[in-house]
């Protein structure tokens, strides 16, 4: 799934967001308002990761949102 479906329906995607990185809050989640950069770098203030760990959990993110929606499809 790329990046631009999942900040066009935000509102879809940010509960599985909330899911996979539970010490986000609702302001964090309205902050991100979908974009990939800014999801990134409020996650870097949460949990203290580095970035490039982080680009990859978010491509896997991505990743797993494809096998969600392949699997309803099927």
């Amino acid at each position: 799934m790329n990046w631009d479906r999942i900040e066009g329906n935000w509102v879809e995607f940010k509960g599985k967001v909330r899911e996979r990185w539970g010490k986000l809050t609702d302001d964090d989640l309205d902050v991100v308002s979908g974009k990939r950069e800014q999801l990134i770098g409020v996650l870097q203030n949460r949990y203290g990761v580095a970035r490039d760990a982080l680009e990859r959990e978010v491509r896997e993110f991505e990743k797993d949102l494809d096998r969600e929606v392949e699997t309803h499809r099927a």
